[in-house]
């Protein structure tokens, strides 16, 4: 029959534990199995996030319970269903982890109809992405339409979505990215003013242009000193990961003197209940973005699951938009 759930899947392990993207190695795994409450997702597509280089790295481990194996966003089709739905149903999802593979398990809460004018490759490449940007820009940003927002690395996957959400939402933007292509692509994508932080003084260039009420910075390490000279008082920076480094050296009064909060988060870690809260708000505010053709899902290349070690070398290197992991099935 065409839908037999094979007891067996292929899935990426990582050889040893951790190490370079050459330990990422295709293996036959037991095919999950899922309990109440989840459902079982055939996977066609899976979405290559930074946070699963740490992992490969040893330095991000998955949550107590989750698949050891990495993956944090699917598209694909319900083979066994739960909840709201059924075996047929085309679905991307954020999960935990597990998503490097042909199947995996998925809370029926946290899973989401496959945008309208999207195929199943663009769908896997919003979900991780789209939470994050929803969560720390809207939420613990508080950014407000008409306001200004600060978005690092404009090009990355994160950014990409940070642009078009803000933009959807009504706010006025400003991105950095490193080089010309980069910043002319923050510039297509929506981006009021696109700054070359390899050339510009951006906390200069942001401050010229008004000045911003929220930052959403990726980079982190020597970006404090431009962040505090961009943000206007009673701003809100929110660190959502940490590229450049994970410490600063903070100058405190200037903090108290402009009234700031300085923020941020993680996403995985977060409880069951909370995430489907998430996907129900997402689904309400970020969908009918992507309907409406506001939001686009930059995919700039894919691989087969087989090659999810090129696809971690190729992530290490400069791109735009995200990469996407291609899974087959007999």
């Amino acid at each position: 029959m065409a839908n037999a759930i094979p007891d067996q899947m292929t899935a990426i392990e990582i050889e040893g534990g951790k190490g370079p993207p050459s330990a990422l190695k295709a293996a036959k795994i037991a095919t999950p199995q899922p309990k109440d409450g989840e459902i079982l997702v055939k996977v066609l597509a899976a979405g290559v996030n930074r946070p699963d280089l740490k992992q490969r790295e040893g330095s991000y481990p998955p949550p107590p319970g989750a698949p050891v194996t990495m993956g944090l966003e699917i598209a694909g089709e319900v083979v066994v269903g739960g909840g709201r739905w059924k075996a047929g149903d085309k679905v991307c999802a954020l999960i935990p982890g597990g998503g490097y593979a042909q199947y995996a398990i998925v809370d029926a809460r946290h899973a989401l109809p496959i945008p309208a004018g999207l195929d199943e490759v663009h769908a896997a490449a919003v979900p991780e992405t789209g939470f994050t940007v929803y969560v720390n820009m809207f939420e613990h940003g508080a950014l407000k339409a008409g306001e200004t927002v600060l978005i690092h690395a404009g090009n990355s996957g994160i950014g990409v979505m940070a642009i078009q959400m803000a933009k959807a939402f009504g706010a006025r933007v400003i991105a950095t990215a490193r080089g010309p292509e980069k910043t002319a692509q923050c510039k297509a994508l929506g981006a009021d003013i696109a700054i070359d932080a390899t050339a510009e003084d951006f906390g200069a260039v942001a401050r010229a242009a008004g000045g911003v009420d929220v930052i959403i910075d990726i980079v982190g390490g020597s970006y404090i000193t431009g962040n505090l000279e961009a943000i206007n008082p009673k701003g809100r920076l929110v660190y959502v990961s940490t590229v450049g480094g994970g410490e600063v050296a903070l100058p405190v009064f200037t903090v108290m003197r402009k009234q700031l909060v300085i923020t941020g988060s993680t996403l995985r870690p977060r409880s069951n209940d909370e995430k489907a809260r998430l996907t129900e708000a997402m689904e309400k505010t970020v969908w009918p973005w992507i309907a409406a053709g506001k939001i686009k899902s930059l995919v700039e290349k894919t691989f087969p699951l087989e090659q999810a070690g090129a696809s971690h070398a190729y992530l290490d290197e400069s791109h735009i938009g995200k990469v996407v992991l291609t899974v087959s099935h007999p």
